[in-house]
């Protein structure tokens, strides 16, 4: 594993097509998303609903719910920034992103849905737990607000955002798609990830263990720090690293 200065990034960017990008809460910090697991984490307090519980329990649909309706305006107003824009400057060489972000800021920052992957889904829509018909957010918690009931479907079913909450399965085709990518990559970048939530963090090693350099950027220690998978790894904030580096590598392109 290398930590040589991004100098070495930016070369690694020049000479890709096929560039896999694998992003975690670390970059959509500066947009005012608070991470989940970091320092300063929710997690530190709430305790999560798992899905089970959703689906079996009023009381912890309406703590669902609450919790949701609590950070639904900080979400809904936050900005893409610039690591969420330089992927658009990437189009021309951007195979994928693959993001555990929930926020939607990759799509609002403009990127092609076909080269996104929501692994974790998106609290930018609302679906039925039955049915999966999907509808937008606003109207659903503005009735929670008023009322305090969690909202229900048409059809009956449990209203969720469409994240994947504990003990819930990730999409399976998500999952597919995943995995074709990190077997076409020529170059996997993680961005402001621990790496430590499983499968998610493991599509980025696929890509690695077949030859494709791999670079880990994050502030702070991941679960790959000293894999010899790593090709290189940069600590620090990637705000300040990854933008100015995809802009160098295509003023040289």
């Amino acid at each position: 594993m290398s930590t040589k200065s991004p100098g070495q990034l930016v070369e690694l960017l020049r000479s890709s097509t096929k560039i896999l990008i694998f992003t975690g809460a670390g970059i959509s910090t500066p947009s005012g998303i608070r991470d989940f697991r970091g320092p300063q984490g929710i997690w530190k307090e709430r305790q999560p609903v798992y899905y089970d519980e959703f689906m079996s329990s009023e009381t912890s649909r309406i703590e669902y719910w609450d919790y949701k309706a609590e950070t639904w305006p900080t979400m809904r107003d936050a900005k893409p920034n610039a690591v969420h824009r330089s992927f658009v400057r990437l189009d021309e060489k951007l195979l994928v992103v693959i993001t555990q972000n929930v926020d939607g800021l990759h799509g609002r920052a403009g990127l092609r849905r076909d080269k996104l992957i929501e692994l974790h889904g998106s609290n930018g829509r609302v679906e039925c737990q039955t049915c999966h018909e999907e509808s937008d957010p606003d109207p659903h918690f503005e009735s929670f607000k008023q009322s305090g009931n969690p909202p229900t479907c048409h059809c009956g079913g449990f209203l969720k955002p469409a994240t994947i909450s504990f003990g819930q399965s990730l999409h399976q085709t998500d999952l597919e798609a995943a995995d074709r990518a990190a077997k076409n990559a020529d170059l996997v970048v993680s961005l402001g990830s621990s790496l430590s939530v499983y499968p998610a963090s493991q599509v980025a090693l696929v890509a690695a263990q077949r030859g494709a350099p791999y670079v880990v950027i994050n502030r702070g220690p991941t679960d790959h720090d000293g894999l010899t998978e790593v090709t290189l790894r940069i600590e620090g904030d990637v705000f300040d690293i990854f933008p100015p580096a995809v802009g160098q590598a295509l003023d040289r392109s």
